[in-house]
């Protein structure tokens, strides 16, 4: 089925609390098809693909291979190579002319994708994150809160869920003519390693509250969709990745509200240290920027982002994103 992405994105922007309610079920089992792939990647690192490593510790851009001709074994490689490089910026790609339904298949090879609780998505499709700017819509500076210097604002997708995303698609549709609207991205694997080895053991054991509230009374407030009732959900405060077997900061400012058993002050105290740690980390962070046919591929799992709303409100900038869920997040010991 074709989707006319304007029009899909418009009655996305309509949706009111009329909306079916969804319920989050019990724990799914997830196997990560990352641990099952070549480590040489033969079906994705072809002959013919370039690779640009943006950063030593994240960030590859490639050129070469259509993401809609990868076979199993492709995807699976596809799967490691993006918990190994964190984000790969795919160019030139077919993907967004693809139709839904393809774009739906290829993705959940990953897992079952994630059908947000309260943002637009696309009508009969509700794997379908949208996201979407202009004069007339402004989502992201409603939330965010106008009176800011700045609207930097890192996080993790949905890390409230049980189970939230691992490997994750987002490809743009339209963008400002002028530029501007990039990702920035943070590897959490390194901002852990940057912490000393006294430091990372006393975070071992930790776990941190993750919230939806706030994002559902934001989408109450206007009028929005709330399909299903908020969860609060306890993450361990460092994890492990099942295919590389890194460990990874896992709070972003976003979603993290407590660590589990401290009191107020001390929590606030942890977190802010943690947050700014990320946010400072410019040595661990690169910026994606967007051309037509890209699409960026990240681990959810390991990284944290933010958007770059640096463009007038007179430009759109339209996208869309696929979100697999993978694994309840297991616990990770630091080294002896």
């Amino acid at each position: 089925m074709t989707v006319d992405p304007i029009q899909a994105t418009k009655q996305a922007l309509k949706s009111d609390n009329t909306e079916a309610t969804e319920k989050a079920g019990d724990p799914a089992q997830h196997f990560e098809v990352g641990t099952r792939a070549d480590p040489k990647k033969p079906h994705l690192l072809t002959p013919n693909v370039k690779t640009t490593h943006i950063s030593p510790y994240l960030g590859t851009e490639v050129t070469g291979i259509q993401l809609s001709s990868l076979t199993t074994e492709g995807l699976d490689e596809l799967a490691l190579y993006v918990a190994e490089r964190k984000v790969v910026i795919f160019r030139d790609q077919d993907f967004k002319d693809l139709g839904a339904d393809r774009q739906i298949e290829i993705t959940k090879h990953f897992g079952p994708i994630h059908r947000h609780p309260t943002s637009g998505n696309v009508k009969g499709y509700p794997e379908f994150h949208v996201v979407y700017r202009d004069a007339q819509h402004d989502r992201f500076r409603e939330y965010a809160g106008t009176n800011r210097a700045n609207h930097t604002q890192w996080h993790s997708n949905v890390s409230y869920e049980l189970q939230p995303p691992g490997t994750t698609f987002f490809f743009i549709l339209d963008q400002p003519e002028v530029g501007g609207g990039d990702t920035l991205f943070l590897s959490q694997v390194e901002a852990y390693k940057r912490l000393s080895p006294e430091f990372q053991k006393r975070l071992e054991g930790l776990r941190a509250l993750h919230s939806a509230v706030p994002q559902a009374e934001f989408s109450r407030k206007r009028n929005g969709p709330i399909r299903r009732e908020p969860v609060e959900t306890e993450h361990p405060l460092v994890r492990v990745h099942p295919a590389t077997g890194e460990k990874a900061l896992y709070v972003n400012q976003g979603f993290t509200k407590s660590i589990v058993g401290f009191r107020q002050e001390e929590s606030d105290y942890l977190l802010k240290f943690l947050f700014d740690h990320l946010a400072k980390g410019s040595d661990f962070q690169i910026r994606a920027r967007y051309e037509p046919g890209t699409v960026v591929v990240w681990d959810n799992r390991v990284t944290a982002h933010s958007a770059t709303p640096d463009y007038g409100p007179e430009f759109r900038r339209h996208a869309v994103r696929l979100t697999p869920q993978a694994e309840v997040p297991k616990e990770a010991k630091a080294d002896a």
